[in-house]
């Protein structure tokens, strides 16, 4: 899909102006970059971005009661299988304790057999996937259900990959492997920049079509893979930079500037 260089010009005006460290504080990335070791910020990035729908400051709240529960010390935490001693109660709308325990019984599993998700991830052969994050997703599926005795749970990890967009775990990726030194960390380097996908959801999708950057109007998996094919046409090293771009023009209500 061709793009107008006047949507081109918006779309990197927007990228400067979002990708900046201003946005830190007000967005879940702060949560993962309190962190210097790579399992910490591997725990806080994937639950982080694990309950990052609806109201932004609700979710950043959240992503905190979460570290506190974590006594602030995920790892050693998750070693220590402290969540199997965590009491009922909700922690983000549809997510409660029980989800949380879910989720870190498969972390503790994955660090001890790999090291770190990265580990895993290498382990899976991401790399050589054309869909690493997917391929991701169903590596981690399978080892937390079976930390889980065979029970599996779409609150934790998307579930039905055949059609999921996977927005939060794409969001994860981006901080976990986009390297500019500006918001997202880069910390892993098992896949590089460019084969990352964009984190798809519904304000994304509509700033998206109403710029003329995809034609479908699900916000599902092909859509994800199309729009960030897309964006590809233009940063091919680097693609979902432009999540900044699609975020900022829709919050800072911009009026857009689309040739008819």
């Amino acid at each position: 899909m061709k793009v107008a260089q006047d949507i081109r010009e918006l779309l990197d005006e927007q990228a400067r102006l979002i990708n900046s460290p201003e946005f830190i504080a007000n967005d879940p990335v702060q949560f993962p970059r309190l962190f210097d070791r790579l399992q910490d910020i591997e725990i806080v990035a994937l639950l982080s971005s694990a309950i990052a729908w609806g109201n932004r400051k609700m979710i950043c709240r959240n992503c905190q009661k979460m570290i506190d529960l974590m006594d602030g010390r995920p790892y050693q935490y998750v070693m220590d299988q402290g969540y199997e001693e965590l009491p009922d109660q909700n922690i983000h709308r549809t997510f409660f304790a029980r989800d949380l325990r879910h989720l870190l019984r498969g972390m503790k599993l994955i660090f001890d057999r790999y090291g770190s998700v990265q580990g895993l991830a290498a382990a899976a052969h991401i790399d050589k996937e054309e869909l690493p994050a997917w391929a991701l997703v169903a590596a981690m599926n399978d080892v937390i259900a079976e930390a889980n005795d065979g029970v599996r749970n779409s609150r934790c990890m998307p579930q039905n990959l055949d059609t999921t967009a996977l927005k939060r775990v794409n969001m994860a990726l981006r901080w976990l492997v986009r390297n500019d030194g500006i918001v997202d960390m880069g910390v892993w380097d098992v896949i590089k920049p460019s084969q990352l996908y964009i984190p798809l959801d519904v304000h994304v999708g509509n700033v998206s079509r109403q710029l003329g950057l995809l034609d479908r109007h699900a916000n599902d998996k092909r859509s994800a893979v199309q729009l960030t094919d897309t964006l590809r046409t233009l940063r091919p090293d680097d693609p979902v930079l432009y999540d900044y771009a699609l975020f900022g023009i829709g919050v800072n209500h911009k009026q857009l500037a689309i040739s008819n």
